[in-house]
């Protein structure tokens, strides 16, 4: 490779670059951003013809590719999730996402209501024949989890934490029987 002064270098094996100074037979002086020379010799050196964050500039954004991931249509936000033709319902009883303000509730007031939800889901998933539901109810103290067990134990259910990789802690599974002859 031809070095001249003026040239943007890098050292192949270290950390440094910087500008030639001076060309010689068989020594390149080399001046770092810092005042510093050192001397290389033309095998250790490689040019910079362009720094790394300038090349980003020149990327090719048109790239079809690219265009295809980035102009993917992100799917509909929807409540139903389907794993391998099954579809699951899931639904968040985080007291935040079923209200817009908890002003003027009580703890009482707002366990009833993720409580009624709940119910109404399941009664819900049952009539249209849903054969899975996903209460995401968070931790806490468990108080909520409680309760929603203890609605689950009047339905034609079974109930399980749900997977802990996809949910976390606080979540339950609930997998309703069907009824062949309604």
């Amino acid at each position: 490779m031809y070095l001249e002064v003026g040239n943007n270098v890098a050292v192949l094996d270290d950390v440094l670059k910087g500008k030639v100074i001076a060309v010689s037979a068989d020594e390149i002086s080399v001046e770092t951003e810092d005042g510093m020379v050192f001397k290389f010799h033309a095998s250790e050196l490689v040019r910079i013809d362009k720094e790394q964050h300038l090349l980003t500039k020149f990327s090719d954004i048109n790239n079809p590719l690219l265009k295809e991931k980035t102009t993917h249509k992100k799917p509909k936000n929807s409540f139903f999730n389907k794993e391998k033709n099954e579809v699951i319902l899931e639904v968040d009883l985080h007291i935040n996402q079923l209200i817009k303000s908890t002003k003027g509730l009580d703890n009482y007031d707002m366990l009833n209501l993720q409580i009624d939800t709940a119910k109404r889901k399941v009664e819900y998933a049952i009539s249209k024949r849903i054969p899975k539901i996903v209460f995401i109810h968070g931790v806490g103290e468990g108080v909520l989890k409680t309760e929603l067990h203890y609605l689950l134990n009047k339905y034609p259910v079974k109930f399980y934490d749900a997977s802990y990789k996809k949910y976390g802690l606080g979540a339950t599974e609930v997998y309703i029987f069907q009824n062949p002859n309604s």
